[in-house]
């Protein structure tokens, strides 16, 4: 029993010496945890980051707009974020990168309900159009109006603080503009409705990446964000090849999440994970970029290098 005790003392003490000379490493999340952020949770709860020598801290944010400006001023390692919010905030002059990408297709959607009298995009002129945001949503109807021959004049814009689904329900507006397709479409069904989704890249706005990893642009060599990037690339294979174990893992990181919308919207979003998330296709910030500039957003579109970097 005694040399029991003594090597259950020694795992123990091995197991300490080992978290402890983990690398730490800290992730500021863009909203609370959840289903979008599946390959970050799976990498901690099975493994994948410690498997690279980090020991990763992620912190839910009291304000959504707050990560990248705190990895700006150096108070956090990672922040997700948002491929538009990072050209606005490159425009402003803001010191970041982008290292990586998590969801590497856009969710943003503009939302009726099925069984309105909204079949097609051009059928919104008259009609009311609930939003929570300006900026770039605004360009996005924008474009979209316009690739369907209206314009926003056509329209009457009705802010819903952030009530889209339930605005929409409840017949205050006809549509919502920047509804996730994986979230707002499963919301309205669970509600009783069901809603049809128009998608910005099929009228008129560039493809871009929703959500990135950024980090300070003076940092992008820190070798624990090729590491991190290993561990999201290795939990984002597992995470498709072994769904019904993520999920679990999932939970047990974070257990109150366990309804209906959670589990609809984690099948929805696990085909728009990046699957090689340290990859940069250059053109499609370009791209992108440029029509933010068309649009009035930035002053200047400049050379995607400058803010954006593929870890190798």
């Amino acid at each position: 029993m005694k040399l029991l005790g003594t090597l259950a003392a020694a795992a123990l003490l091995a197991s300490s010496i080992q978290a402890s000379a983990n690398e730490k490493l800290t992730v500021l999340l863009d909203w609370f945890a959840n289903p979008d952020h599946a390959p970050i949770i799976v990498a901690q709860a099975r493994g994948f980051f410690e498997a690279e020598g980090l020991d990763v801290e992620l912190i839910e944010p009291a304000d959504p707009a707050m990560p990248p400006r705190l990895v700006a001023a150096g108070k956090g390692d990672i922040a997700i974020s948002y491929q538009p919010t990072l050209h606005a905030q490159i425009n402003e002059g803001m010191p970041l990168a982008r290292i990586g990408t998590l969801v590497a297709t856009p969710l943003n959607t503009l939302i009726v309900l099925e069984d309105g009298p909204i079949k097609n995009l051009s059928d919104l002129k008259g009609k009311t159009i609930g939003h929570s945001a300006v900026g770039f949503e605004s360009a996005m109807l924008n474009q979209m109006l316009k690739s369907n021959g209206l314009s926003k004049d056509d329209v009457e814009l009705i802010n819903v603080n952030f009530s889209l689904s339930p605005s929409l329900l409840a017949g205050r507006v006809d549509a919502v503009i920047g509804g996730y397709r994986n979230f707002e479409l499963t919301q309205i069904n669970i509600e009783g409705g069901k809603g049809r989704a128009f998608f910005p890249e099929e009228n008129g706005v560039p493809v871009y990446d929703e959500l990135i990893y950024v980090a300070h642009k003076d940092k992008v060599e820190d070798p624990r964000y090729a590491k991190f990037l290993a561990a999201i690339e290795a939990a984002t294979v597992y995470l498709l090849n072994h769904q019904e174990d993520s999920w679990k893992g999932f939970l047990e990181v974070y257990p109150k999440l366990d309804d209906e919308l959670n589990q609809r919207a984690w099948s929805d979003t696990l085909p728009r994970f990046a699957a090689r998330p340290a990859a940069l296709d250059s053109g499609r910030y370009e791209r992108f970029a440029q029509f933010l500039k068309e649009a009035g957003l930035i002053e200047q579109a400049p050379p995607v290098e400058t803010y954006a970097v593929e870890i190798r």
